[in-house]
């Protein structure tokens, strides 16, 4: 009887080695470790203990991807993107209407990551980071024609998943910023400001939690001022954080979906007058 324990507890042993867990992760436990009743050591219950700060000067295993002194990597409409005092910066004027136009990240595509960075939206208009996302589609609704007989040209056009940022404007515009949003296809609004939403295959997108109040966390936007906007991205698992507060969740479970693809990031300027700054953009991937 007493072999059988043994060997069951050096089983049992032997499954939680192979189940290990990084000590990093590790607390310090709450007494000495004791001796079991089979001469085992029971390192007994770990001390509980608060996560690492906030802190989205956190840069570990993160790229910065705009230099701060060239668009090089980047790739928009030079009438509206420019770099200035170490700022990327998209701008339209009141007297001069556009068209929707973008910036994309060239130098590289990817699917699951974190994307940190400050932005924030002057004068008027919105916009938006786009990931997951790809050049190249056409418009699918009549451009303003302010935007030219031909439109914006495709190569500044970028359709997929996008992270709304809108100047308050109005009660509308302003419960945009925050939300998860698909960009020129007609999915629309997928997780508006407040919500967990889900879609599964061959089923509609439902409601599965709320975060808050879609008014309230319009209070942890900061208006004329920098925010820090963060996106996290995993597998079918999309998430919107803005100054440290969860705004959205989207959970796509088709992986063929468009939302799931490997694609490029970049923003977006709409409307005028606007005027986009975004500043200390920082990428860590995890695409296998």
């Amino acid at each position: 009887m007493r072999t059988a324990i043994a060997i069951l507890f050096l089983a049992t042993s032997v499954s939680i080695a192979a189940q290990s867990v990084p000590k990093e992760l590790e607390s310090q436990p709450t007494r000495p470790p004791v001796t079991g009743p089979h001469g085992e050591t029971l390192i007994g219950m770990p001390k509980f203990h608060e996560p690492l700060p906030y802190d989205i000067d956190a840069h570990t295993g993160y790229t910065q991807i705009f230099d701060g002194a060239s668009l090089k990597g980047w790739d928009g409409d030079p009438t509206i993107w420019r770099v200035e005092d170490g700022i990327m910066i998209g701008e339209t004027l009141q007297d001069k209407p556009r068209g929707n136009s973008y910036i994309v990240y060239t130098d590289k595509k990817t699917k699951d990551f974190d994307l940190k960075l400050q932005m924030k939206i002057e004068k008027g208009g919105g916009g938006g980071i786009q990931y997951r996302s790809h050049a190249g589609t056409p418009w699918t609704r009549p451009q303003p024609a302010a935007a030219g007989p031909n439109g914006t040209p495709t190569k500044w056009l970028l359709t997929g998943p996008q992270a709304d940022f809108w100047f308050p404007v109005g009660r509308a515009a302003q419960q945009h910023t925050g939300q998860w949003y698909s960009e020129n296809t007609m999915q629309g609004i997928l997780a508006y400001r407040g919500q967990v939403t889900q879609a599964l295959p061959g089923d509609g997108n439902r409601l599965v939690a709320n975060i808050g109040d879609r008014q309230g966390l319009g209070g942890y936007v900061r208006t004329n001022e920098w925010n820090d906007y963060e996106i996290i991205a995993r597998g079918g698992v999309m998430m919107h954080i803005m100054n440290g507060q969860l705004m959205a969740i989207f959970i796509d479970d088709n992986p063929n979906d468009a939302n799931n693809q490997i694609g490029n990031i970049g923003f977006e300027i709409e409307s005028q007058p606007c005027k986009i700054s975004v500043r200390d953009i920082w990428l860590r991937t995890f695409d296998k």
